[in-house]
């Protein structure tokens, strides 16, 4: 079983977000995810500044089997990106929850989070994958 932080809100594409006490919402692919994927190549980064809609697509993360897209499981503005995944996009692979993390965020409404997973549901979720 991947590791699943019990702190971490998920969606049911894979996506995590985990909010800090300042409100700022950090996101990333979740393990189970990155392992599917395989080794990832490349990420197409969002813009910060840019305004998204919860569901709606915010990244592109390419490895050696596909590409796939990244969903936004908040609405929000995009504050920040993970400059590093540039270089080096394997951080997805070897740190998914710490230094793979993809973007920032602020979010609209946190009664958004109320529509995710936690960590025993997206547990669920992946063992019926």
């Amino acid at each position: 079983m991947s590791n699943i932080p019990e702190d971490y809100h998920y969606s049911s594409t894979h996506e995590w977000i985990k909010v800090d006490d300042n409100g700022v919402a950090t996101i990333g692919i979740s393990e189970h995810a990155q392992e599917a994927l395989g080794d990832i190549v490349f990420i197409e980064l969002p813009e910060p500044g840019t305004e998204i809609e919860a569901r709606a697509e915010a990244a592109v993360v390419e490895s050696v089997k596909a590409a796939s897209d990244i969903y936004s499981p908040v609405s929000g503005e995009i504050t920040e990106v993970n400059e590093a995944l540039i270089d080096d996009p394997q951080l997805v692979n070897t740190a998914p929850f710490d230094d793979g993390w993809i973007y920032k965020m602020t979010i609209n409404d946190e009664r958004d989070l109320d529509e995710l997973l936690n960590a025993e549901a997206y547990a669920d979720l992946c063992a019926d994958e």
